[in-house]
């Protein structure tokens, strides 16, 4: 691969693939969390002690994949692709650097389990984590921990793909991980029962824990390993080789030095987070209900905004290795407009529907306003935080990860006062809503700094176009929402009516409100002939034609 550059044929058709994959691993996802709140519910003891355990290595994924390695990889490895030999060495070094200290730091926190669930969980009577569910939670984290090694090898794999322009395995990996994860569900549904006794943390047997944490390791585990099928279409053979001197890793570390600081001022705000969210009371929204409201709320940022993002990065990065800064600036400027315009009426729709959404992970009516309650507050922050996620990309391509570190520590700074106050000042029940409002505040104001900033590096972001369109974007979603309300209202999803009455229901009370809503906002936009429409439409054009 002698030319990294990426042409606008090549993102359409890789935002495309993206999408694709990252829509029926949803899916599947959805399913999964589904069958998970059918067998032990979502506001309970039990429940909340696997999704700690489960929370604390995907957490460290999430850090992973969207920072460390997009940040650090993808650039070296366009660059590397311009030497002689394509690049071989130097990826071989670091694959094989990266995956010898992911095993190693994988052994250690999977040792370190008795220390990592108090560090991420207050242990209280009265609150959701008392002293049988700590000792639930740990003994699934023995189970769950070695997920980071798979987990961050994935990341490694998967990004060096994305950097040789083989974008859709590592959005297709997913699907076989929930596969895995629902047939465990099953298979412990089958072996087990539902039987409500799951929700007392005291009641769990070795077997029980071994078939659900072992179940979720095993479908990382092969999340990861599919990725080596398809590594002969980067045009590389991989050879371990343990000779890292001399193939310019020292810029890598450099990189990845500040990256590393990004992670762990990251990391210190997760374990807040949770901390605080471990305060709620044994029946309220907690730990499980935060984690089935932000997969909702990162769907229209993992199947839209990453899917047009990653192209345009690699894009980026070959524009910033020629020292094109104008080029860069376009595509910051179109990726941006293009993300806010889908995200907005994407967000609009879910937040519109997040009542009967509540109604389908949820059992109870106190399960439901937990889970709709917290999706709405996450959906505030949806635009800025796809947003900051392109402003950052911005950075990484320059080559710059110092900067967004500053930045971070900021954000984490912010988040830090706002869950302080949260711990303080919010009641039990409303806890997990204030851990989500927390991080729209923080995500916001990281996304203006870094604005302001890279407007600086860069000479420019196309703001006022921006910001024009934005706007635009906001004032259609207005009408479009109301639109949706309405609908939920003929439904009776303020009256406990057809739209809240069980699973069924809601899934079809979800797909009328959210159709509605999208329908208007597009509609909109049409009318005023928005000129990212367009742009903006035909990857998902592609992907109907594909599903």
């Amino acid at each position: 691969m002698s030319d990294p550059a990426v042409d606008d044929g090549t993102i359409r058709r890789a935002s495309t693939t993206i999408a694709a994959g990252t829509l029926v691993s949803r899916v599947l996802g959805f399913v999964n969390l589904a069958v998970l709140a059918w067998v032990l519910g979502q506001q309970n003891p039990g429940v909340n002690a696997f999704a700690l355990a489960n929370t604390i290595p995907s957490n460290l994924f999430a850090l992973v994949a969207g920072g460390l390695t997009s940040a650090v990889l993808v650039p070296q490895i366009v660059r590397a692709a311009r030497d002689a030999d394509g690049g071989q060495a130097f990826v071989n070094k670091l694959l094989t650097l990266g995956v010898t200290a992911c095993l190693a730091i994988a052994v250690l926190v999977t040792l370190a389990a008795p220390l990592l669930i108090p560090l991420y969980a207050v242990q209280g009577v009265g609150t959701v984590f008392d002293a049988d569910a700590m000792a639930l939670a740990t003994a699934f984290a023995y189970w769950c921990l070695p997920q980071v090694f798979f987990y961050a090898v994935y990341a490694l794999l998967g990004e060096a793909l994305n950097a040789r322009q083989v974008f859709g395995p590592y959005t297709w990996a997913p699907v076989l991980n929930n596969v895995i994860l629902i047939g465990s569900l099953a298979l412990f549904a089958a072996l087990f029962g539902i039987d409500p006794a799951h929700q007392d943390p005291a009641s769990w047997t070795p077997a029980q824990i071994a078939l659900l944490g072992g179940g979720a390791t095993l479908g990382i585990a092969a999340q990861c390993l599919v990725l080596t099928l398809f590594w002969r279409r980067t045009g590389l053979r991989f050879r371990p080789d343990f000779h890292w001197k001399g193939v310019g890793l020292r810029a890598t570390g450099k990189a990845a030095g500040w990256m590393f600081g990004m992670i762990v001022v990251t990391q210190l705000t997760i374990v807040l987070q949770t901390r605080v969210a471990s305060l709620a009371g044994p029946q309220d929204a907690s730990v499980a209900v935060l984690n089935t409201a932000w997969l909702l709320f990162m769907l229209p940022h993992s199947i839209l905004a990453l899917s047009i993002a990653t192209p345009y990065f690699t894009r980026m990065s070959a524009h910033a290795s020629a020292g094109d800064v104008r080029s860069v600036r376009d595509d910051l400027s179109s990726s941006l407009r293009v993300i806010v315009m889908l995200v907005t009426g994407a967000g609009a729709a879910i937040g519109a529907a997040a009542i009967p959404f509540g109604a389908f992970f949820g059992r109870t009516p106190a399960e439901v306003v937990g889970i709709s309650s917290v999706l709405i507050a996450y959906l505030i922050g949806l635009v800025p935080f796809s947003a900051m996620f392109v402003l950052q990309r911005g950075f990484f391509a320059l080559g710059d990860t110092r900067t967004p570190f500053l930045i971070k520590v900021l954000q984490g700074v912010t988040v830090s006062l706002a869950l302080l106050a949260v711990a303080l000042l919010a009641p039990k029940p409303q806890v997990a809503v204030g851990v989500a409002l927390a991080t729209t505040i923080a995500s916001t104001v990281q996304a203006l700094v870094l604005a302001l900033v890279l407007r600086h590096r860069i000479h420019g972001l196309d703001a006022r176009r921006v910001l024009v369109r934005t706007a635009l974007f906001f004032a259609a979603a207005v009408p479009a929402i109301g639109a949706g309300v309405g609908v939920l209202a003929l439904l009776g999803g303020f009256s406990r009516g057809f739209a809240v009455a069980n699973t069924g229901t809601a899934f079809v009370s979800v797909a009328l409100v959210g159709a509605t809503v999208l329908a208007v906002y597009f509609a909109l936009l049409l009318l005023v002939r928005v000129p990212e429409l367009q742009a903006g439409l035909t990857p998902l054009r592609r992907l109907l034609r594909r599903t």
